[in-house]
């Protein structure tokens, strides 16, 4: 018999249970969750699905960062390499642009396909200004002798002698063809520059501190559009040839040159000429010169340059400055030199005016004249009003004095000439 237990409940009986119908097990008593733990669990099922690959962005795994500091650098350290290894070709080459030379060296312990990346770079810029001597001729040597692929630009300066290694340079540059050249090695006696420079066509060559001699065989620079040169010594025939040898030359800068008397330019397509030195005669055949400043340095500064007095080339140079735009002169430029010990500055103008007077120019295009160094002297005032004479659009004439003049009297002087040009106005400084 089976009674009953408190609350209904039968006691003492065995229930039997059907097939199939078995009743679930008692729920297992336990505590409550803290609101800690519930929080904790929704974190890391958050967490979870933060895990999941997004393409296109840099994901970090929480659970492999505990793993430890090591683990960490190694997954920095692969992803960092492999987007380094993947860069195209061509955005390593605008990277590598904007570094110099030793930094661009440095990059070779990125990956593997940086290693040899730097040789290849189509700009090279060396300098010695963070460089020991020692140090810099292996850099060089090292750059030149590695370096393959085109190379557009090369630029060299230093404060330091490099006479020694300089041949052996040059003649490693010439192998790698590079079209712009810059050369400014600025300390010690004048570099020579070896023949291999000018077998290379160049497009652009600027040289500082050198000495211009060409060798036996010079074919030219079929392709050079600008050239400068400065602090340099050359002779009349190695200068001229030079320059006639290059028929697209487009800029000529000559400054701070010895050696040379005449100067004989002949440059079909010349737009832009500067020319400051110590010469005595200029030649220019430029058809299509726009601007021109010419600037004669006394002859007591270069005393291995004999000069020959009273010797005049104004008629031939004026008539070869009909087309230009911009008109830039020294006083010097009018004058003879060396000057007499008695009486001074002695005018090339007074020793060939009546020739000069002939002359009827049409300068056209002439809209501005600078003339430095002015004494205020009756021929450069008779220099200034043929000028004015010449051209039609002048718009400006700049006096400026060498020393102190009298301003009131030469204004006086200038502002009486007859111009042909009704804007000219002339300013004295």
């Amino acid at each position: 018999m089976a009674r009953d237990g408190p609350s209904g409940t039968q006691v003492g009986r065995k229930v039997k249970k059907k097939p199939g119908h078995e009743s679930p097990p008692p729920p297992s008593r336990r505590a409550p969750p803290s609101p800690r733990s519930d929080a904790s669990a929704r974190v890391s099922r958050t967490s979870a699905s933060h895990l999941q690959p997004t393409p296109g962005y840099f994901n970090l795994n929480f659970e492999s960062m505990s793993t430890g500091k090591n683990n960490k650098v190694k997954f920095t350290s692969e992803v960092t390499s492999d987007r380094l290894t993947s860069l195209p070709e061509g955005l390593k080459c605008n990277i590598l642009s904007r570094l110099n030379v030793q930094e661009a060296v440095r990059t070779s312990i990125l990956s593997s396909t940086w290693r040899n990346a730097w040789t290849t770079m189509p700009e090279i810029l060396l300098c010695d200004c963070t460089f020991a001597q020692s140090k810099f001729i292996t850099l060089v040597d090292m750059v030149l002798s590695l370096h393959k692929g085109p190379l557009f630009t090369f630029t060299i300066s230093g404060k330091e002698r490099y006479h020694d290694v300089f041949d052996r340079w040059m003649l490693r540059l010439s192998m790698n063809l590079p079209s712009y050249v810059t050369i400014e090695l600025t300390t010690g006696p004048k570099y020579k520059i070896p023949s291999s420079l000018f077998s290379i066509g160049l497009e652009h060559l600027y040289l500082k501190n050198c000495i211009i001699s060409l060798p036996r065989v010079f074919q030219g620079f079929d392709s050079l559009t600008v050239l400068d040169l400065d602090v340099f010594s050359t002779t009349d025939k190695d200068i001229n040839n030079l320059v006639s040898c290059c028929p697209m030359l487009s800029m000529l800068r000559l400054c701070s040159f010895e050696g040379t008397k005449c100067l004989n330019i002949q440059a079909p397509e010349l737009e832009y000429l500067e020319v400051n030195g110590m010469f005595e005669d200029i030649h220019l055949d430029a058809p299509n010169l726009k601007e021109a400043d010419v600037t004669l340095l006394k002859a007591e500064s270069y005393q291995s340059v004999a000069v020959d007095r009273g010797k005049s080339y104004m008629k031939q140079a004026l008539d070869n400055l009909r087309y230009i735009k911009t008109l830039s002169l020294n006083g010097y430029v009018l004058t003879s030199f060396p000057w007499n010990e008695k009486f001074g500055p002695v005018s090339t103008w007074d020793q060939d005016q009546a020739s000069i007077e002939e002359l009827t120019l049409q300068m056209d295009h002439l809209v501005t004249v600078i003339v430095t160094d002015f004494l205020g002297l009756g021929y450069e005032v008779s220099f200034i009003g043929k000028l004015l004479s010449w051209a039609p659009v002048l718009e400006e004439v700049k006096i400026e004095g060498k020393r102190k003049i009298d301003e009131i009297m030469v204004l006086k002087k200038l502002l009486a000439l007859p111009r042909v040009s009704q804007k000219a106005k002339v300013v004295v400084a």
